[in-house]
């Protein structure tokens, strides 16, 4: 399925953190276009997450392939240890601005309530050819943890117009830095570009064209994404 001798690029997120970037992930790209395009029946939304769009979750052998690949390149770099359970699906970024929920208004952590010994390792897989559909891009909170925890709960609670009244935050997606979040880097999308990062940073996709969003598998902004919850490496 993947590429057996990936070639890893680390980036500079901001002064502490990586993401690593490999482009030619996969083996067969297009093979999982089609799939997708084959089971677009099989997509639903998930009442789970905040994703903005129909979701699939991959098989188990799919998702067994991913953590061996992410454990044998990515996890030492990610100051992980063992993989205790992970998760992987195919998703599609359908939802125009006007109807997202304010919790997708903002950047987001993959974060799943770990606790201190353990942390959390995401990818995003591109598999679409249009830049229009935008990449992932990175955030550093310009307020203090109290503030910024206190508007993740609320964009959770609140009303649209009342989180927009209360934060100065506009309806949309977030594609630049504001008066909570400066963004310090965005991974540029590309066909078969594979990006791992540490799911505690805040992040989200960058969609500067939202009208270019299909629901077509062929067409729209499908990726594979996956999270691995693992033990922390001694420090």
């Amino acid at each position: 399925m993947f590429n057996p001798q990936p070639q890893i690029q680390p980036v500079h997120i901001d002064g502490e953190h990586r993401a690593y970037i490999i482009d030619h992930a996969l083996a067969d790209p297009h093979a999982w276009v089609d799939y997708a395009a084959g089971h677009r029946e099989r997509f639903e939304r998930s009442a789970h997450n905040a994703f903005p769009g129909p979701e699939l979750p991959m098989s188990e052998p799919v998702a067994q392939q991913l953590e061996q690949f992410f454990s044998r390149h990515i996890r030492s770099l990610l100051g992980a240890r063992r993989v205790l359970r992970m998760y992987s699906r195919m998703a599609l970024v359908t939802a125009q601005p006007e109807d997202l929920e304010p919790r997708q208004w903002i950047c987001h952590r993959d974060r799943f309530g770990v606790p201190a010994d353990q942390c959390v390792g995401a990818s995003v897989l591109y598999l679409f050819d249009n830049p229009a559909l935008g990449g992932t891009s990175f955030y550093r909170p310009r307020r203090s943890a109290a503030e910024t925890d206190r508007l993740v709960h609320d964009s959770g609670v609140l009303s649209g117009p009342g989180f927009s009244e209360k934060y100065a935050i506009e309806p949309g997606y977030l594609s630049q830095s504001n008066g909570w979040f400066r963004q310090v880097y965005t991974v540029e999308p590309r066909f078969n570009r594979m990006v791992f990062y540490d799911g505690n940073l805040f992040h989200c996709s960058d969609i500067p064209h939202p009208e270019a969003l299909s629901a077509d598998p062929r067409r729209g902004r499908l990726t594979i994404n996956g999270f691995f919850t693992c033990r922390r490496a001694a420090s």
